[in-house]
């Protein structure tokens, strides 16, 4: 979430056995449990790796904290006094990081405010789950080269918030889904390719036009015949056709 490991970074099993200074066991079960959460991937011949999320994976995840986190915002009643100041508290780091030159903490805590929001509303199993997706966006950010704002980010967070303790629960969640919505839209994600353009191209329906032109085309060509010293065997006048 500091983006300090990029997508496809590799992850070697002896060298993180040296960095924490612990068994390859301990650290190969570390890894197959970030792989379970959908942060590493592994390869039987490669190794193990920070995972490259895929267009569609992108969109499916930008759309699952959609989801997840305007319908946490609608399933509440009240907010309490004590979640609105923690999420203050969150906010006040927030602005300080973005005074600060220290990317890393400021990324992290940019994407640890909607941790932050689901465990302040009470549901720790949201907020772990909030945790994987915000790593996953994060990675995406940095793949696809986001040119979101980290201050409008900010921004949209005090706003959140401002909604929250004021009640006005329906405007929070249409908040929320606008601000994640903005950051997807961001993301510098190509166009995707249409796999079958040229067969598409090459078998389309020919105009009218195009048909006469083309019969004129074939009635100005010679016939090609055997010449009169050719073989008249057939796989001879096929070379000539060929």
């Amino acid at each position: 979430m500091a983006q300090k490991l990029a997508p496809g970074a590799r992850l070697g099993e002896q060298q993180l056995a040296m960095l924490f200074d612990c068994s390859r066991t301990i650290v190969r079960e570390a890894l197959t449990r970030l792989a379970a959460r959908g942060i590493v991937t592994v390869s039987a011949r490669r190794g193990w790796y920070v995972i490259e999320p895929s267009q569609d994976e992108a969109r499916e995840a930008f759309e699952a904290r959609r989801v997840i986190e305007s319908g946490l915002i609608r399933s509440m009643k009240t907010v309490d006094k004590a979640a609105i100041k923690q999420l203050k508290a969150h906010l006040a780091r927030e602005k300080a990081a973005l005074r600060g030159n220290d990317v890393g903490a400021r990324s992290y805590l940019l994407g640890d405010f909607h941790v932050c929001l689901a465990e302040c509303l009470g549901n720790s199993l949201l907020a772990d789950t909030l945790r994987d997706f915000t790593a996953r966006t994060t990675l995406i950010a940095m793949l696809y080269q986001s040119s979101h704002d980290a201050a409008q980010s900010c921004e949209d967070h005090v706003q959140i918030v401002a909604a929250l303790e004021r009640g006005d629960l329906a405007r929070a969640e249409a908040l929320m889904a606008e601000h994640i919505g903005t950051v997807q839209a961001h993301l510098r994600l190509p166009a995707a390719a249409d796999p079958l353009a040229r067969l598409r191209d090459a078998l389309a329906p020919m105009s009218e036009a195009g048909a006469a032109q083309d019969l004129r085309t074939r009635k100005r060509r010679k016939p090609l015949t055997p010449s009169a010293d050719s073989s008249t065997e057939p796989s001879t006048y096929l070379g000539a056709l060929l």
